[in-house]
C-alpha cells in the first residue's frame, strides 16, 4: 500500500481514487470556449446515477445546460455567476420528492438481473411507505440526500478525467423551478457547473483537523 503525508505531515494510505478526492478543489475559472460532447455529458450522468439512494429509489433527475440559449436563460436566475456562461455545461440537480409507490418499478431490474428475488419487492415497499408516506419532510430530505449523493458522484468522476467542477447554492430556486419546467414533486438542490478550467483556480483548501470533527463511540 502507498502512502502520502498530510498537512499535518501524518501519513495515510494512497490510491488513484483517493489521490483523485484530495486534489479536487471548487473551480471559479473555466475555458469559455472549451466544449462536452452530448457524450461526455451521458457518461458523467451515468457515473452520477450510480451513487446510493434509499430504498433504490433513484430519486433524481439532472438539467445539462449547455447552449448557449439555456445558459442566457439559467444566467440571470443564478445570481448572474460568470461560471454559468464560462463552464462547458451547469447541471440543475434535481431531486424527487421519496415516494415509496415507485419502489416496484425501480427493484424491476434488479430482480430481472437476478440480484434480488421478486417476493422481496414488498419487503422494500411496505417499509418505504412507512417512511415516507404522508411524511413531506422526510420526503423533501430524501429528495436532496440522493441528489446530493448523484453530484459527489460527478464532481469526482469530472475531476478523474481531468475537469473542473463547483456546486452552488446561489440560484433562485422558484424561478429555475419555473424556467425549467421542473414538475411539482421536484426539487432544485444545487446547481453544478463542470468543464475544462483556466488558470487562477485555486487547490483544495486546508480542512479542519481530523480530531475537531471525529468522535468515536
Amino acid at each position: 500500500m502507498n502512502y502520502i503525508s498530510n498537512a499535518a505531515n501524518e501519513l495515510m494510505p494512497t490510491n488513484a481514487v483517493i489521490e483523485t478526492i484530495l486534489s479536487r478543489s471548487a473551480a471559479k475559472y473555466y475555458d469559455p470556449t472549451a466544449t462536452l460532447s452530448d457524450d461526455e455529458i451521458r457518461d458523467l450522468v451515468r457515473i452520477g446515477t450510480s451513487a446510493p439512494t434509499s430504498f433504490h429509489l433513484q430519486n433524481w433527475r439532472f438539467i445539462a445546460v449547455r447552449t448557449p440559449e439555456a445558459k442566457a436563460r439559467l444566467h440571470p436566475i443564478a445570481w448572474k455567476q460568470p461560471a454559468i456562461l464560462d463552464a462547458a455545461v451547469t447541471f440543475i440537480i434535481v431531486g424527487q420528492l421519496a415516494n415509496a409507490s415507485t419502489v416496484p418499478a425501480r427493484l424491476a431490474p434488479v430482480v430481472e438481473a437476478g440480484i434480488m428475488p421478486a417476493h422481496l419487492v414488498p419487503e422494500w415497499e411496505i417499509p418505504a411507505r412507512g417512511l415516507y408516506d404522508d411524511q413531506p419532510q422526510r420526503q423533501r430530505d430524501e429528495a436532496v440526500r440522493s441528489a446530493t449523493f448523484g453530484t459527489a458522484a460527478i464532481i469526482y468522476a469530472a475531476r478523474s478525467l481531468g475537469l473542473g467542477s463547483t456546486p452552488m447554492i446561489g440560484f433562485d430556486a422558484e424561478a429555475v423551478h419555473r424556467e425549467f419546467g421542473l414538475a411539482e414533486d421536484e426539487v432544485p438542490v444545487m446547481l453544478l457547473t463542470v468543464g475544462p478550467e483556466r488558470a487562477g483556480n485555486w487547490p483544495q483548501k486546508p480542512r479542519m483537523p481530523v480530531a475537531d470533527v471525529l468522535d468515536f463511540a
